[in-house]
C-alpha cells in the first residue's frame, strides 16, 4: 500500500519525550516563580541589614523578574537540548528490537523463510511480538515444504497415468490391425486412476480450504453407513467387520465425514490379512465424539505409522493394486479432522495391524 510520508516513531517519540520534559520543567520553574513572588514584596521597604542586596536596596518584584527571567529561559534552553538528545538515544535503544523485527519481515518477504529474528534478553512486548514472528516463520516454513513434497509426489502420481496412456497409445498407433479391446480396457482403467487421483486432490484442498457447511451429525450412523459401503470388499477379501457404539453427537460436515470414515475402513479392509478383523467403534468421552478404527495386519513399527499421514504413502511399499488408492488416505482423514479442530493418532497394534483413534 503506498502511503504518504510522515514522521519516524523514532522521532515521535522524541518528541514527546522533549514535550513531556519542557512541560514538568516550565511547571517546575513556575512553582518556584509562584513561591518566590510570595515572599517577594512589590515595592522596596525598609528592613534589616542583612536582607539587602549588595546596593543597599531590597530585592523587589521587578527586580526579581530581571534576574529571574533569564535565568529561567537558559534553564529551558538547557532542557530543550537535553531532552531532544536524551529522547532520541532512548528512542533508538527502545525501538531497536523493532527494527531487528522489520528487517526479518523484509527477509520473509523475499521468500527466505528460515531466517529467526531469535530476540534476547527478558519477556516484554516486542519480544513477545518476535518470537510469535518467529513461531509463524516455523510453521510457514514447515507447511511451504509440506506443499512443495506434496505438489512434487502429485505431479509424480498424476505423470504415471499419463505416461501409460501415451505409451498404450503409441502402441495401438505402431500396431493399427490389432484387436484394441484389451487396450480400451487398460486405457478406462488408467483413466479411471487418474480421475479418482484428482477427486481425491480436490477434496483434500476443499477440507484444507474448510469450505464446508456445519451441522450436527452422528457419527455412528456414519460409522454404519461407511461399513455398508464397504462390506462386499471386506467379504470379498474374507475379512470380517465389527461396528459397535451408541448415539455420537457430533457438529460438522456429514459429507466430508462419511468421506473421513469410509477412507480409515477401506484402508483397514485394504491393508489387512486373509481372514483378518476389522473393528469400528464410536463413543463419547467427556465433551470428545470419537471414532475409532483397528484392523488386524502386519506388524508395524512406529517409525513407519508416523508417515502413514503423509501424502501418497502406502504403507510399507508404494505397490498399485486393484484396491491400493491413490494414496491419499489418511492425508484426507488428517485434513479433515484438522478441518474440525479435530485430532488424528495412530497407533501400531502389538500384535499387528493400525488402530487409528479421531477425537472431535
Amino acid at each position: 500500500m503506498d502511503r504518504a510520508p510522515g514522521l519516524s516513531v523514532r522521532l515521535k517519540l522524541t518528541l514527546s519525550y522533549a514535550g513531556f520534559l519542557m512541560v514538568a520543567g516550565a511547571l517546575l520553574l513556575g512553582a518556584v516563580w509562584l513561591f518566590l513572588l510570595r515572599y517577594v514584596p512589590d515595592r522596596a521597604m525598609l528592613i534589616n541589614a542583612d536582607r539587602l542586596d549588595n546596593n543597599g536596596v531590597f530585592p523587589v518584584r521587578s527586580g526579581l523578574l530581571r534576574v529571574f527571567a533569564p535565568r529561567a529561559a537558559a534553564v529551558m534552553g538547557f532542557l530543550l537540548v537535553f531532552s531532544l538528545l536524551g529522547g532520541w538515544f532512548l528512542a533508538g535503544r527502545m525501538l531497536a528490537p523493532l527494527t531487528r523485527i522489520t528487517d526479518a519481515t523484509r527477509v520473509a518477504a523475499t521468500g527466505s523463510l528460515s531466517h529467526r529474528i531469535a530476540l534476547e534478553g527478558r519477556k516484554d512486548e516486542f519480544r513477545e511480538l518476535a518470537d510469535a514472528f518467529d513461531g509463524m516463520l516455523a510453521r510457514l516454513e514447515a507447511h511451504v515444504a509440506e506443499q512443495q513434497r506434496f505438489a512434487a509426489n502429485a505431479s509424480h502420481e498424476l505423470r504415471t497415468p499419463l505416461a501409460i496412456t501415451q505409451t498404450l497409445l503409441d502402441v495401438a498407433r505402431r500396431d493399427g490391425g490389432s484387436d484394441h479391446g484389451e487396450l480400451v480396457e487398460r486405457l478406462r482403467a488408467v483413466n479411471t486412476r487418474a480421475i479418482d487421483l484428482t477427486e481425491a486432490l480436490l477434496l483434500l484442498s476443499r477440507a484444507d480450504q474448510r469450505s464446508f457447511v456445519r451441522e450436527p451429525v452422528d457419527l455412528s450412523l456414519i460409522a454404519e453407513e461407511a461399513v455398508e459401503t464397504l462390506l462386499p470388499l471386506a467379504e470379498e477379501r474374507g475379512l470380517t467387520v465389527e461396528t459397535a457404539g451408541e448415539l455420537t453427537p457430533a457438529v460438522g460436515s456429514h459429507a466430508l465425514l462419511l468421506q473421513l470414515t469410509t477412507n480409515l475402513v477401506h484402508n483397514a479392509i485394504v491393508h489387512n490379512v486373509a481372514g483378518g478383523n476389522v473393528w469400528v467403534t464410536t463413543a463419547t468421552e467427556g465433551e470428545r465424539a470419537l471414532l475409532t478404527v483397528e484392523n488386524t495386519g502386519e506388524v508395524l513399527s512406529p517409525q513407519l505409522v508416523a508417515t502413514l499421514v503423509e501424502p501418497f504413502r502406502r504403507g510399507s511399499e508404494r505397490l498399485h493394486t486393484d484396491h491400493a488408492g491413490v494414496g491419499l488416505g489418511l492425508a484426507i482423514v488428517k485434513s479433515i479432522a484438522e478441518a474440525h479442530d479435530g485430532t488424528l493418532k495412530l497407533d501400531p497394534r502389538p500384535e499387528g495391524g493400525l488402530r487409528v483413534t479421531v477425537a472431535f
